[in-house]
């Protein structure tokens, strides 16, 4: 992909007149000219620009009149974060720490797998949900993000890719809980999806969720032919409350019914992920707890083998215990993937090159006594 550099838009000079183009959809931008006498074409001149040809400031859109350049600039900008840190692992996972003008951070993940590109991307400064296992969420939420960071991780993200393989599926498994942000989350997703925009396919678009039954619900009637998947991290209501507090309110039993409603609605099956904790979540009895609750829904399974995160005190389990908890869900009859895991020799998993980079201790944080 090529990349036309020109002097890229600093959100923290912008004005109150300024919007925010990459998160602008393409019919909002044409009324915009339109109220500046320019015509329907001078829109898709500089989508094109700004989506295909992977311009970062106006100047470089050289065959838009130096006057409309200026008109553009005075109202709009395109990029507003800086790469404040970039880590690369052996097996080409890269993961950058967006910062805003506000000074709040965001991370993404361009993840490579053969011909596939995958952008991982946040929905939310810190997260609200506070999972045990996770970094996301220590310090808790910051703040949302808005459409055009969103949008704006998955362009950061395709910028590290090249021609022979492009940007290929982008996945909201980063920072934050992507439904309890879910007018921003969904406005961006369109974005992402649009011809004009990143024009990522529907079905390689992924909305992660700890499970919220009433926007699951709703995002099923957004017409919208995205995945869904349901971080389930436990098979009862029991162990999940003490791995994921935010999930008190919320059993099991909810979330089978809301992607039920989900699948018969999309026709899209649900995924259930599953971080394999060491000796916490990972035994055959778990293993079958976890059988029946497909059994009562389309889904499939996504086993990860934990990433560790400092002080939080659990263990990734050895690859044969996820091969044998995975071999034992088959024999059941249960579709099950066992993701390949990534980055780790960096700071990949969600939430710890922010946390590094903040100083987010761990002091004071509660960390539950798990039931085994």
């Amino acid at each position: 992909m090529s990349k036309h550099r020109g002097q890229p838009s600093r959100a923290s000079e912008r004005t109150s007149e300024w919007r925010y183009l990459l998160g602008t959809p393409l019919e909002t931008f044409t009324a915009f000219c339109a109220e500046h006498d320019l015509p329907a074409y001078r829109a898709r001149q500089v989508y094109e620009w700004v989506f295909r040809k992977g311009a970062e400031g106006f100047e470089a859109m050289t065959n838009l009149a130096k006057p409309l350049r200026t008109l553009l600039a005075e109202h709009w900008t395109i990029y507003a974060s800086t790469i404040a840190q970039r880590q690369e692992s052996t097996d080409g996972t890269i993961k950058l720490l967006l910062q805003w003008a506000d000074g709040a951070t965001s991370e993404c993940v361009l993840i490579p797998d053969e011909k596939r590109r995958t952008a991982c991307i946040s929905s939310q400064v810190g997260c609200p949900v506070g999972c045990t296992f996770c970094a996301s969420g220590i310090g808790g939420l910051q703040r949302q993000l808005a459409p055009s960071e969103i949008v704006e991780q998955a362009m950061r993200v395709r910028q590290l890719c090249d021609d022979a393989h492009p940007l290929s599926n982008v996945v909201l498994m980063g920072l934050g809980e992507p439904l309890a942000n879910y007018g921003s989350v969904l406005a961006a997703v369109r974005i992402v999806n649009a011809e004009a925009g990143l024009n990522i396919g529907a079905r390689k678009i992924t909305i992660s969720t700890v499970g919220l039954p009433s926007q699951i619900r709703r995002l099923a009637r957004e017409g919208l032919q995205v995945n869904l998947a349901i971080s389930l991290h436990a098979p009862n209501d029991a162990l999940r409350k003490q791995l994921i507090p935010w999930a008190k309110n919320v059993s099991i039993e909810d979330l089978v019914a809301a992607g039920r409603d989900f699948f018969d609605t999309t026709g899209r099956e649900v995924t259930l992920e599953y971080i394999l904790l060491a000796g916490v979540n990972d035994q055959l009895d778990h293993a079958h707890q976890l059988t029946k609750i497909c059994r009562r829904m389309r889904c499939n399974v996504n086993l990860i083998r934990y990433n560790p995160v400092a002080d939080l005190g659990y263990q990734r389990p050895e690859s044969f215990a996820a091969h044998t908890f995975a071999e034992e869900l088959r024999s059941r009859g249960v579709n099950v993937h066992v993701r390949k895991s990534r980055g780790l020799d960096i700071d990949a998993a969600c939430g710890q090159l922010r946390r590094k980079s903040a100083d987010v201790s761990t002091k004071g944080v509660s960390i539950p006594r798990i039931a085994r």
